[in-house]
């Protein structure tokens, strides 16, 4: 067999493996478990809703108003942390929760974070300390970002499946917008890399090493969060939502992952610039700002995505029969994994052959962040630039027995009650300091 082929088979082998033996990531079909039944309101724990929020005045309408008006059956609270806006976020806040109503709310602002705390981190330490003080400490925390928007029923949907499956930590991954073109192509594929990177299945699965949540929108409970002694174990953590996953699964929790159906994100990615900028943030944190992480990304994301369409090409030109057909074949299985996340998003078929060339620009994203890295510009997000952490030493932790400042008032409404594909894609692999989070 000529080079051409032996490259080609390689691919294909790569993506058959991805097909059958890798946690069937490209199933776009994992939903909140089954629910239990609903009770009286008695029964409905107590729920405080953290909200880290930097300069968000333009989306709070959407995200904070539907947390405002979550249909709760137990007592819940919303405890908005405004992390040094300059556009009017806490101001923004105050006035939707005096005008419409719902959920307590209190605002409130830590000040500058503290030398080895990233800014979200920092405010999420507030908000939580904010809800333990304030009477009855809570038994689940919901920590969701500030542009990600809850239908009416979605906190009550997410305790029951938490309390039904007996889980620590439930996560969604938050619909992302597809209005524009470069949406289109590019943030679907964002998820897909992600499920790649973290197979929902391994991660829901007790007792493996994968672990992974979605920082828009995750349920914690509130011991969980004590034994993993987050925030302050994963303080320095660029990518806050899988380090916590990781902190909690250590600890002996369950946890849970997987797609949204009542959770949507409502900031827009109008241009590829945007998109660029959310996803090369934090990629090379990823790969643990390491070299030669970097050059077996590249490598692999050549091999799996790019050599499919490169050797079809070259081999249909120089009459290369086997090289080209074990090339479409390759790009045959990878088009087809990418099928039923384009059908969750609503997007036609015929972008699942482009997802080579998405792919390629995610390889460029991944370079550019080691290169803003070493530039001093790594992990910048609304002003703020995060450098290599250091890694902080372990605090105790308490494994499960049967797993082995100052603030306002609350504003209170009328009514009171978030391996080998691991390298391939360390630009899915979550967000930096206050982004925008699956």
């Amino acid at each position: 067999m000529s080079a051409w082929t032996w490259i080609a088979a390689g691919s294909f082998a790569a993506w058959v493996w991805l097909l059958l033996g890798h946690g069937s990531f490209w199933r776009a079909g994992v939903r909140l478990p089954a629910r239990g039944a609903e009770g009286t309101a008695d029964a409905w724990p107590y729920v405080a809703v953290v909200v880290p929020a930097r300069d968000e005045a333009a989306v709070l309408p959407d995200s904070l108003g539907s947390l405002l008006a979550q249909d709760y059956p137990g007592r819940a609270a919303v405890f908005l942390v405004d992390d040094g806006s300059t556009d009017g976020t806490g101001r923004i806040a105050r006035e939707l929760a005096a005008g419409a109503g719902g959920l307590p709310l209190t605002v409130s602002s830590p000040g500058e974070p503290e030398p080895g705390w990233t800014g979200k981190l920092w405010a999420v330490r507030h908000g939580i300390a904010l809800a333990r003080a304030q009477g009855p400490a809570p038994e689940y925390l919901l920590l969701t970002d500030a542009d990600i928007a809850h239908a009416p029923d979605s906190l009550r949907e997410l305790v029951r499946a938490a309390r039904a499956a007996d889980l620590d930590l439930v996560s969604q991954m938050a619909r992302l917008r597809v209005a524009t073109l470069w949406e289109r192509l590019i943030v679907p594929a964002f998820v897909y890399f992600f499920a790649q990177l973290y197979p929902f299945r391994w991660v829901n699965r007790p007792g493996t090493r994968t672990a992974a949540a979605a920082g828009g929108c995750v349920l914690l409970r509130n011991d969980a969060a004590a034994r993993a002694g987050v925030p302050e174990s994963i303080r320095q953590a660029v990518i806050d939502d899988v380090a916590l996953a990781r902190a909690v699964k250590r600890g002996g929790g369950r946890i849970w992952l997987g797609l949204a159906d009542r959770v949507d994100s409502v900031r827009p990615y109008p241009g590829l610039g945007e998109l660029w900028r959310m996803v090369s943030r934090s990629a090379y944190t990823q790969l643990r700002h390491h070299p030669l992480l970097l050059a077996g990304t590249v490598a692999g994301l050549t091999l799996v995505y790019l050599v499919p369409p490169v050797v079809l090409l070259c081999g249909a030109l120089d009459g290369n029969t086997p090289a080209a057909v074990t090339a479409g074949a390759a790009w045959a299985v990878m088009s087809g994994t990418y099928l039923p996340m384009l059908r969750y998003y609503g997007q036609p078929w015929w972008l699942a052959p482009l997802l080579p060339f998405v792919a390629a620009l995610y390889l460029l994203m991944t370079v550019d962040s080691a290169v803003q890295h070493y530039r001093g510009r790594g992990a910048a997000w609304k002003g703020r630039t995060y450098a290599r952490p250091e890694p902080p030493g372990p605090p105790e932790r308490q494994v499960r027995p049967d797993r082995q400042e100052q603030h306002e008032p609350p504003l209170r409404g009328e009514r009171a009650g978030a391996g080998a594909a691991r390298e391939a894609h360390p630009a899915a692999s979550g967000t930096a300091d206050e982004g925008p989070t699956p």
